[in-house]
């Protein structure tokens, strides 16, 4: 079996070297050539160009920014592969994209699915990723084994689209509880509360969340939280935002108000815009309290 795997950045590289741990080949292609350098330093065969990685690939993977990419990438690579090719989209894209790209690969006799992850660049490299899986159930479990290879947990979440929309709604749920979690360590501070007195008030009582336990957005409280290395890595606000508004259209596609949603993707769109894209996702507290840095 000849896999091919399209995007070779932060989360792409990383998952396709686990493919080759496993003892897979894979064809890979990235337009940025640092990327393919990396990938190919990993056992990754490089491609000079999509075409190139992909004819005759019994696979394809892409590992890509948006949904029009995605759909772009289909056009050109649906009548090169190998006949009954499998394509599995792990990128994080809009639902009524995935499954326009979908539909492309199945019209031409292929299968398809949607397979978004969790679990960030950490996970990629340990391949403990989680994918949300959405497609038939013959192209599910056909993919299944190659995901293993790439993840410690795999969650079908119905057909075509369903991955991606169990990522959105999740990381709305995931964003608007940093932001509830940022504002109660903004209050705290201001009624003079310590950071650690009111974690371990809220870690073992009702205001129990992932976004406290384990990404608690101030130092000290979780030492492994990205806040104590003045938020590098992790899950970047950036790509948090992406997923909010990702959620807000499909939100507003299907007239559902999602009110928390919305002003969510209000303030990271704020937020970002002041601090940049880069830190995680949960440096928003620094706006919330007062202390951005400069």
């Amino acid at each position: 079996m000849t896999i091919a795997f399209l995007g070779l950045g932060n989360m792409g590289g990383p998952m396709a070297a686990n493919l080759v741990k496993a003892g897979e080949r894979v064809v890979g292609y990235d337009p940025v050539p640092a990327a393919r350098e990396v990938a190919t330093s990993n056992g990754i065969v490089g491609a000079g160009s999509i075409a190139a990685a992909v004819t005759g690939a019994d696979v394809v993977i892409t590992m890509l920014p948006s949904g029009a990419h995605v759909l772009e990438c289909y056009r050109e690579v649906v009548p090169v592969v190998a006949p009954g090719a499998l394509f599995l989209d792990c990128s994080t894209i809009d639902v009524a994209d995935a499954r326009d790209a979908a539909a492309l690969a199945v019209k031409a006799g292929h299968h398809a699915v949607d397979a978004p992850v969790s679990g960030g660049v950490v996970g990629a490299e340990a391949a403990t990723l989680t994918f949300m899986i959405g497609g038939p159930e013959a192209a599910v479990q056909r993919a299944e084994p190659i995901l293993q290879a790439m993840g410690a947990r795999l969650v079908p979440c119905g057909d075509s689209g369903a991955g991606q929309a169990a990522k959105i709604c999740n990381n709305m749920i995931l964003g608007i509880s940093m932001i509830a979690v940022s504002e109660a360590f903004a209050l705290g501070q201001s009624l003079g509360l310590s950071d650690q007195a009111l974690f371990d008030v809220a870690s073992t009582a009702s205001g129990q969340c992932w976004a406290l336990t384990t990404n608690c957005p101030v130092p000290g409280p979780v030492p492994t939280s990205p806040a104590n290395r003045d938020y590098a890595g992790g899950f970047a606000s950036g790509l948090m935002l992406k997923d909010l508004r990702l959620a807000q259209s499909a939100a507003d596609a299907g007239d559902v108000p999602a009110a928390l949603g919305r002003k969510a993707a209000e303030l990271y769109g704020v937020f970002v815009q002041e601090d940049g894209p880069g830190r995680d996702f949960s440096a928003i507290v620094t706006s919330l309290r007062g202390d951005r840095n400069d």
